[in-house]
């Protein structure tokens, strides 16, 4: 698998990454074995880094990520902090920084962290000195060996991408949000900061696997945040209806490759982004992993092609989301 440099953290990876928030909740109950095997597919097929939170079952993504890479010593481990606790600047403290970090070193039985991500806190807290002094102390006692942030907003990583120890932005980048190819990936090339693309699949709407009778179970997210009930609505099929959504999907299927899957189609375009350093489509089986890991050895899709994805998001999109994020 192509390797790329992951930001100012100064690793390669590979570019086709694994979200781990399948493996701990809010998508449907997986088992451990699953969530093992998951792992063990993905990672043969070149998968070297994996993104998880503390927050992802409480911990048990986290766990569960942790006692894999044991047995795996050059992966790249991420996880995210600050959604334990009530979402006020306030709390984006050196204290609690230090005991979400103490937290997630022990699910993930490392000393040093590879990569702690703020998980997408008020906007106030990118503008603060503080929070970043805080963090610039974490990484100077070794518990963790770098930073970043995952955003909501554009703006918001424009204000990350700034600070100059942020080593990675984390943002949702996919055929149904293109407004981070206006300011934010250039910024983030002359930066050399690292951009990680998550819900790069619209929360699967561009697996091409649903359709106007999909149901989800009550515990997926799909079902419990279409409105933005639990948290922001971004999150879930991307902002987007998901009956737009639905029709989007159809106008893009003849642009698929032949021999390639929908879902293949959408990451590869992600790749094709300049400045985008890993992809992190999320699994819940084997099949699912090694799939989205083979979107990699995809050919560059040509202009042609990348227009035509544009020319959907500018008539169908681009007026339910552009201006949200």
């Amino acid at each position: 698998m192509e390797q790329r440099v992951l930001g100012r953290t100064g690793r390669r990876v590979g570019v086709v990454g694994l979200g781990a928030w399948q493996l701990g909740a809010d998508w449907g109950q997986v088992s451990e074995d699953d969530a093992v095997a998951t792992l063990s597919a993905a990672v043969g097929d070149g998968v070297t880094f994996i993104d998880t939170a503390d927050v992802y079952g409480d911990g048990r993504s986290e766990q569960i990520v942790g006692r894999f890479a044991k047995a795996h010593p050059d992966l790249t481990v991420a996880t995210k902090m600050g959604r334990r606790m009530d979402q006020v600047p306030e709390n984006y403290v050196m204290a609690n920084f230090r005991a979400w970090n103490e937290r997630s070193r022990r699910n993930l039985g490392v000393d040093t962290v590879d990569l702690v991500q703020l998980h997408c806190p008020p906007t106030p807290v990118y503008s603060s000195d503080a929070v970043f002094d805080a963090l610039d102390t974490l990484v100077a006692e070794e518990k963790i060996a770098a930073y970043g942030v995952s955003v909501e907003t554009c703006e918001e990583a424009l204000t990350a991408i700034a600070r100059p120890g942020v080593a990675t932005v984390q943002i949702i980048l996919n055929a149904f949000r293109l407004k981070p190819l206006e300011r934010v990936l250039p910024a983030a090339r002359e930066a050399g900061v690292g951009i990680i693309a998550r819900v790069p699949l619209a929360s699967g709407l561009l697996s091409g696997r649903y359709d106007e009778n999909t149901t989800f179970a009550p515990d997926d997210h799909r079902t419990f945040n279409r409105h933005g009930e639990s948290f922001d609505v971004g999150e879930t099929f991307s902002g987007v209806d998901f009956r737009t959504g639905l029709e989007a999907v159809r106008r893009l299927a003849p642009l698929v490759p032949e021999g390639a899957t929908m879902a293949q189609f959408a990451l590869r375009w992600i790749l094709d982004q300049p400045g985008v350093s890993v992809v992190i489509p999320g699994a819940r089986n084997p099949a699912q992993a090694a799939a989205n890991a083979a979107a990699a050895a995809l050919p560059p899709l040509p202009p042609e092609t990348l227009q035509a994805v544009r020319d959907v998001y500018d008539e169908l999109i681009r007026p339910q989301v552009h201006d949200r994020w």
